[in-house]
C-alpha cells in the first residue's frame, strides 16, 4: 500500500469514528478498524458494545416518543391506513422479544422471518436484534423449497410468518408454504404466526404459535441484551444462476453506523420528513432503507402492502399525495411500468411535497430518468442514481442533491470512504479519465458483509480471487472525461461477440430510446460464428403492432446508436418480461431460453406470473 493510500485509509477511520459517536454505545470501541488482508476478515468498531434495537427505537423514545415512526398503507383502498408512533412500536417489539426468549431464543440463534410489507415484519427484525439473535428475512414470494433450503443452511430456531398476504388482487397463502419447507426442518421449534388475513389457519398443535396469543400476555419491558460490534445482525440469502444461495452475513456496528449516514447524507432527511422506499423488506435495499436506516434517524416513513399499480395505476401517486412523501425511493423497473400508463396519472395529482427523487436496483435508463425527472419530479427533485449491493450492505455511490449537472444514468461519484478502482480483464488498474473495465472496491467499508454464512472460503473465491487485494464487484463500469461513474451492468452479462465486448445494459438502454419499447432485456447466446450472439426481449406500447418490422427496427436502431457490431442478432417482441415480485427482471430464464434450455429453467416460484415464461418460449425466435 502507497503512502497516499494509507493516509486515506487513516482519514477514513477517523471520519467513521466521527459518525460512530452519533450513535449510543454501552461500551465505547478500542480499535475503529482491522483487518487481516490474507484471510480476508474485517473488523469495525472492535470491543465495542451496542444494540441495534436500542439505537433504532430506545434513544429516541425521550423526545420523539409520540412521532410517527411508520404509516401503514394496505392492500385494499377500503381499509384505512394506520400508523405507529416510535412509543408503541417500541412496546410492540419488546412484547415480542419477550416471547421469543420465553420460546429458548438467545443470543445468537437464527430467527427466520417470511412477511409481507407490514409493520410486523419490522418487529419482528427488530425483537431478534434486541435480544442478540440472528435474523434472516426471507422474500414472501420464494417457494417452499427455497425457504426450506434457506432455514436449513442458516439452522433457524423458529419461523415467524404471516397467515396469507395480499399482492395486488391475489391472495397468497403464506401458512401452506411454510407448512411444506417445514416438513424438512427438523431444526425450528416453533412458528410464529401472524394472522394478516381473516382466513381460517390450520394450526399444528406443539409446533405453530398464535402471534396474538403468544404476545398478549408479554411484559412490555424487555432488557437490551448489548452485542459486540461484530455480532451478526442478520443473514440475507443471494442466488445465482447455479449453485445455492449464498447467506450473507452482516454485522451489527458497521452496519449501523453506516445506514445512520447514508440515509442522513444522501437523501439529505430532515427530521419533519416523510420517506417511502417502495422496496421489500425481503431484500438488502428494504432492510437498510425500511427497516433501519428511517428508524435509526427517527425518521416516519410509509410502508405500501400492495402493489403500485393495485388498485390501478394511480396507486402510486395517490399515496404520495395523500401522506406527503417529501423523498421517494423506488425502482427504474417500477418507473419504466408507470410510464406506459402516460404523463396524464402523475399530473392528476399534487405532488409539491416531494423534494428528492431516488432510483435503486439496476442503472436507470435515459428515457426513464426523464420521464421521473420531469413527470413525477416537475424538473424540481434531484434524482439520486444510487448503486450499491446486498453485499456492500449500503448505497456507495450516489448523485449529490445539490448536483448542478447531473447526468441521466450516472451514479455520478462514491460516496466518502469508498474507493472505486477500475480494472481490466488482465487484472490492472486503469488510470485516468476516458477509461471503461471492471469495478473494484479498494480499503474496507463499515457495512460491507463480513462472509458467507458457514463458508468463509466460498465468500474469498466469489468476491477477493478475481483481482487479488480488491473486492470485486461483479459490475462494469464506465469513468468519464468529467471523472464521474457509470454503471455499465454486470460483468457476467457481458457479450462477447466477435472479440467485441458488450454490456447489455448498454445494449438495453439503446433499446429502451426506441419509441415502441416500454422495456427489454438482452442476453446473449451461443452464436457459431461469432461466439456469442444478441438475444434482445422487447415488451412495447401497442398490443396490435408488427412483430416482424419492430424487430427489424430495433436492430437497425441499436446498430444506429451504438455500432453495426452491436445489432441484435433476434429480436423477440412479448407481452411482458419475467418478473419477480420485486419487479426484478429475471434474466437467468431469458437466458436458457435464448439457449434452448427449456428444461433447466430452475425455480420460477418468485415470478408475479409464471405463464409469462410459457408464452415467450412458444414465441422464441
Amino acid at each position: 500500500m502507497n503512502n497516499s493510500t494509507e493516509s486515506t485509509a487513516i482519514d477514513f477511520q477517523n471520519f467513521w469514528a466521527q459518525q460512530a459517536l452519533n450513535l449510543h454505545w454501552r461500551t465505547a470501541w478500542d480499535t475503529v478498524q482491522i483487518s487481516n488482508s490474507d484471510a480476508h476478515s474485517y473488523y469495525w468498531f472492535q470491543g465495542g458494545y451496542t444494540n441495534m434495537c436500542y439505537n433504532c427505537l430506545d434513544r429516541h423514545i425521550p423526545s420523539h416518543g409520540d412521532k410517527i415512526a411508520i404509516i401503514t398503507e394496505p392492500n385494499e383502498l377500503s381499509t384505512p391506513s394506520k400508523s405507529l408512533s416510535y412509543s408503541q412500536l417500541h412496546t410492540e417489539v419488546c412484547k415480542l422479544a419477550n416471547a421469543l426468549i420465553g420460546l429458548g431464543v438467545s443470543i445468537g440463534d437464527r430467527v427466520g422471518i417470511y412477511m409481507p410489507m407490514i409493520p410486523e415484519t419490522i418487529i419482528a427484525m427488530l425483537a431478534c436484534a434486541r435480544i442478540g439473535a440472528i435474523h434472516t428475512v426471507i422474500f414472501a414470494g420464494f417457494s417452499a423449497h427455497s425457504l426450506r433450503d434457506r432455514l436449513i443452511d442458516c439452522g433457524c430456531r423458529i419461523i415467524i410468518a404471516a397467515n396469507a398476504m395480499y399482492r395486488g388482487n391475489k391472495k397468497i397463502i403464506l401458512k401452506d408454504i411454510v407448512d411444506e419447507a417445514l416438513l424438512h426442518c427438523e431444526d425450528v421449534w416453533h412458528s410464529i404466526i401472524f394472522k394478516n388475513t381473516d382466513d381460517e389457519v390450520n394450526m399444528l398443535t406443539g409446533r405453530d404459535l398464535d402471534w396474538s396469543n403468544l404476545i398478549d400476555s408479554q411484559s412490555t419491558v424487555c432488557d437490551v441484551v448489548w452485542v459486540e460490534s461484530e455480532h451478526p445482525l442478520f443473514i440475507l440469502y443471494t442466488s445465482g444462476s447455479t449453485g445455492k444461495p449464498k447467506g450473507l452475513v452482516h454485522t451489527t456496528g458497521g452496519y449501523m453506523v453506516q445506514t445512520t449516514w447514508t440515509m442522513q447524507h444522501v437523501f439529505e432527511m430532515k427530521h419533519e420528513d416523510v420517506f417511502w422506499c417502495t422496496a421489500d423488506v425481503g431484500w438488502i435495499t428494504g432492510h437498510s432503507y425500511v427497516a433501519y436506516g428511517p428508524m435509526l434517524n427517527a425518521n416516519t416513513q410509509v410502508m405500501y402492502e400492495g402493489i403500485p399499480t393495485y388498485p390501478s395505476s394511480e396507486r402510486m401517486w395517490q399515496i404520495v399525495e395523500k401522506h406527503h412523501i417529501n423523498i421517494l425511493y423506488t425502482s427504474p423497473t417500477l418507473i419504466r411500468s408507470l410510464m406506459v400508463c402516460g404523463i396524464e396519472l402523475p399530473n392528476n395529482y399534487k405532488m409539491q411535497s416531494l423534494k428528492v427523487l431516488g432510483s435503486v436496483g439496476e442503472p436507470i435508463n435515459e428515457e426513464a430518468w426523464h420521464w421521473y425527472h420531469t413527470n413525477v419530479g416537475k424538473d424540481n427533485c434531484p434524482i439520486l442514481d444510487t448503486w450499491w449491493q446486498t453485499e456492500t450492505g449500503n448505497i456507495l455511490m450516489s448523485p449529490s442533491v445539490n448536483e448542478l449537472n447531473p447526468k441521466p444514468g450516472y451514479t455520478m461519484n462514491p460516496l466518502l470512504g469508498v474507493v472505486p478502482v477500475i480494472m481490466d480483464v488482465n487484472g490492472v488498474e486503469l488510470t485516468g479519465n476516458n477509461i471503461e473495465g471492471n469495478l473494484c472496491l479498494q480499503l474496507g467499508w463499515p457495512s460491507m458483509a463480513r462472509t458467507i454464512w458457514n463458508d468463509h472460503p466460498r465468500y474469498i473465491t466469489t468476491y477477493f480471487s478475481t483481482y487479488v487485494g480488491y473486492y470485486f464487484t461483479g459490475d462494469g463500469c464506465k469513468r468519464d472525461a468529467d471523472g464521474h461513474y457509470r454503471i455499465t451492468g454486470r460483468v457476467d452479462d457481458v457479450i462477447n461477440v466477435s472479440g467485441h465486448r458488450i454490456g447489455t445494459g448498454e445494449l438495453e438502454s439503446a433499446i429502451n430510446e426506441h419509441s415502441f419499447v416500454i422495456e427489454s432485456a438482452v442476453v446473449g447466446y451461443p452464436h457459431d460464428i461469432k461466439g456469442q450472439g444478441i438475444y434482445a426481449f422487447v415488451s412495447g406500447s401497442e398490443s396490435h403492432i408488427d412483430n416482424e418490422l419492430v424487430a427489424k427496427e430495433i436492430k437497425a436502431w441499436v446498430a444506429a446508436k451504438i455500432g453495426p457490431f452491436a445489432r441484435p442478432d433476434k429480436v423477440q417482441v412479448v407481452k411482458t418480461l419475467p418478473k419477480t415480485r420485486s419487479g426484478k427482471i429475471m434474466r437467468r430464464i431469458l437466458r436458457k431460453i435464448a439457449e434452448g434450455q427449456f428444461d433447466s429453467l430452475g425455480d420460477t416460484s418468485t415470478l408475479i406470473d409464471p405463464s409469462v415464461v410459457d408464452a415467450i418460449i412458444l414465441g422464441r425466435v
